[in-house]
């Protein structure tokens, strides 16, 4: 389990970068999402299409908060790369036993503007768990 883990996490790793896109999710070898839909946007399009098809995949992400990290967990991910990840998405991949991998850890990640903290990553301070996180996200 874990080498195909590792196949996929690196899989979904290249082809965001080659491909320039903001997220890819591969399962089995395969790719099975993809877009270049900025923001959180992008992850709850993978959700609506895939649903359960997400657990045990592998996601590469530009941008990993605590609000894509608890969608991760709800979803039973095996595995997750962010080019950038904030110290709280770090925190609850690591207190949920996702493997992890990123470039740049940062305090926060910031709105559009970088004038202040992104609101979806207020609002994920506020969930206690990862399907509270779901629940709220989807409707949003």
């Amino acid at each position: 389990m874990l080498r195909i883990t590792m196949q996929d996490i690196e899989l979904a790793r290249l082809r965001l970068g080659k491909k320039s896109l903001s997220l890819v999710v591969v399962k089995n070898g395969k790719t099975i999402f993809e877009t270049a839909t900025h923001g959180i946007r992008g992850f709850l399009e993978a959700i609506e299409l895939l649903g359960r098809e997400l657990t045990r995949s592998s996601v590469a992400d530009r941008i990993v908060g605590r609000a894509v990290a608890l969608l991760c967990v709800y979803f039973r991910v095996s595995a997750v790369f962010a080019v950038i990840v904030s110290v709280e998405g770090v925190k609850v991949l690591e207190d949920n036993d996702v493997f992890y991998q990123f470039e740049r850890c940062v305090p926060n990640i910031l709105n559009q503007k970088r004038s202040d903290i992104c609101p979806f990553e207020k609002l994920a301070l506020t969930f206690a768990t990862p399907e509270e996180a779901y629940k709220k996200l989807r409707v949003t």
